[in-house]
């Protein structure tokens, strides 16, 4: 036998030596949530080891993260009951929550990249991520709204803004905004390729954001989320996305959507995101806490795994774990 494929395993110097892929810091985008209040530090309860911070305590989490060589964070805010309407009205506060946290990171590590969640439904009495009108979902009235939204993220000095709603057409609006009011540089990443999953309950427990259970309210996302079903369709709301203006584009979920991944990175020529979501997080969390697979190992092997399959870019809630593993 002349070929034996076994000689390029026989040792980790060697095995290292012609991997194909490796994770490093760079790869990472951090999710934080933010709260208000003072030295608030709230365990999630469906995300073990993962927490809601208030801004003084957001400040010391970004500073860590940076001496960790984690350079990104992507902003969500748990907005009080009492502000929360069927407009959005809060998400233009130029006071609010978002607001104040981006100025927070920048004060606290001014290199570190801020990107900011830019949806309705943080904001929303109905849970959802545009303006709820006759039992929809009401597409344009939303999309100029999150452009508003997303020129308020800029002038308190987010780098990107990050649309996460769905709506058709919105990466347009906020293009156009923000290049009228002079936000060149404001890069958007677009939740080009967003499947309605059922991965997402852990998240929606940390902000309070889930769909209203209320008469004539839509149950859930799928009027506008995309259907897990579909492959074709996730190109073609990327490439629309790219065309109005997106700098980077998303899939999300991450671990069963690897294939629309490979699809979207051979289609386009801009920087490729995935969001590692909660629910592949609690997963991992509930199981390796029942002793049922390795924690660290099986981290490392997903992370490996969306960033084969072309991935540019990582948001995970693993990401402190895993520069940890990794160094």
């Amino acid at each position: 036998m002349l070929i034996r494929n076994r000689r390029l395993r026989t040792g980790e110097a060697i095995r290292s030596l012609v991997r194909e892929t490796a994770i490093t810091p760079n790869d990472f985008l951090v999710p934080l949530f933010v709260v208000e209040g003072k030295n608030v530090k709230e365990e999630i309860a469906s995300m073990p080891n993962y927490y809601r911070y208030s801004l003084d305590l957001l400040e010391k989490e970004v500073k860590e993260l940076w001496n960790l060589g984690l350079k990104s964070v992507l902003l969500f805010v748990k907005v009080p009951e009492k502000l929360k309407d069927n407009a959005g009205t809060e998400a233009l506060n130029p006071d609010g929550l978002m607001q104040r946290a981006v100025k927070t990171v920048k004060n606290a590590v001014p290199e570190m990249l801020v990107m900011t969640d830019v949806a309705l439904d943080p904001y929303s009495s109905f849970g959802h991520d545009g303006i709820v009108a006759d039992g929809k979902i009401l597409n344009d009235d939303s999309a100029a709204v999150l452009a508003e939204m997303s020129l308020s993220h800029a002038k308190a000095g987010a780098d990107f803004v990050a649309p996460s709603d769905m709506m058709d057409g919105r990466i347009f609006e906020m293009r156009s905004l923000l290049e009228d009011e002079g936000f060149h540089d404001t890069g958007i990443m677009s939740y080009s390729a967003k499947f309605a999953s059922a991965f997402y309950g852990p998240f929606r427990d940390a902000l309070d954001s889930a769909p209203v259970d209320a008469k004539d309210i839509p149950k859930d996302k799928k009027t506008y989320q995309m259907d897990p079903a579909n492959r074709d369709e996730a190109i073609k709301e990327t490439l629309m996305d790219i065309q109005e203006g997106a700098d980077i584009v998303m899939v999300k979920p991450g671990l069963c959507y690897l294939d629309i991944v490979r699809d979207i990175k051979n289609a386009v020529n801009v920087p490729v995101a995935v969001y590692q979501v909660s629910g592949e997080y609690a997963m991992i969390k509930a199981a390796a806490e029942r002793g049922w697979l390795e924690h660290d190992a099986v981290v490392l092997e997903q992370l490996t795994a969306i960033k084969r399959a072309g991935a540019t870019l990582i948001a995970s809630y693993f990401a402190k774990d895993a520069v940890k593993l990794i160094y």
